[in-house]
């Protein structure tokens, strides 16, 4: 595509970080045929993804929640606090009802289903370099409802779980050990059995094997939005 009209200083330049190539490609493809944005950089996990954006220093980056070495809300944390100057917009597969309020309180910009990413993710990443947030009409009457206390309500079930014990339920559902989850998330086995305990407390459970059930059947339902 001729880019002439826009000027190099005008080009927006953007990374993607999600661990399916195809993916990435067709991303790319979309966001490059749009006057006025480029696509500079990719990475495949957040490891890599850090380390893209901390060389190139992007004006955005494009973020999967599901990423093969960190979740994607703890990639937004570091990216926000390490290189500031880099928004965030995170594009995952997962409800936007469990995780798009997440992923801005983690500092996105922005939060777009995959399976609408083709008709909102331009009209998203020119909303966040207009100064703006993006998220669902859906998503944006909730958090208007919070905010003004029609739906001031305890947060319960899922809804109440924090990042971290949602990322550990999530890898508990993949059918990985404690020791290794601990490896993962560079934490000792003994607070991963704290996190453990306090998601059984919040779902309402009071056994492993159901925690390990439920687990395992939420991981399964997410695969299959």
């Amino acid at each position: 595509m001729q880019r002439s009209r826009t000027s190099e200083k005008s080009v927006k330049r953007i990374v993607l970080i999600d661990d399916h190539p195809i993916m990435r490609h067709g991303l790319a493809q979309l966001i490059r045929a749009e006057e006025g944005l480029d696509v500079i950089g990719q990475a495949g996990s957040a490891r890599e993804g850090l380390e893209v954006v901390g060389k190139l220093s992007p004006d955005l980056a494009v973020i999967d929640l599901t990423l093969p070495d960190k979740n994607g809300l703890e990639l937004v944390k570091d990216i926000r606090a390490l290189h500031p100057a880099t928004q965030c917009l995170v594009l995952s597969m997962h409800d936007e009802t469990l995780y798009g309020e997440r992923a801005l309180r983690a500092g996105a910009r922005g939060y777009v289903m995959k399976e609408e990413a083709a008709d909102h993710l331009v009209a998203a990443i020119h909303k966040i370099f207009s100064g703006g947030l993006y998220v669902s009409e859906a998503l944006n009457a909730r958090m208007l409802e919070q905010v003004t206390g029609a739906a001031r309500t305890k947060a319960t079930g899922m809804d109440a779980l924090s990042d971290r014990e949602l990322e550990i339920l999530a890898l508990i559902g993949k059918g990985i050990a404690t020791k290794i989850i601990a490896a993962q998330l560079s934490i000792s086995a003994r607070t991963v059995e704290a996190h453990r305990a306090h998601i059984k407390e919040k779902l309402g459970m009071t056994d492993g094997a159901a925690l390990v059930r439920y687990a395992v059947q939420w991981v399964e339902s997410q695969t299959k939005v």
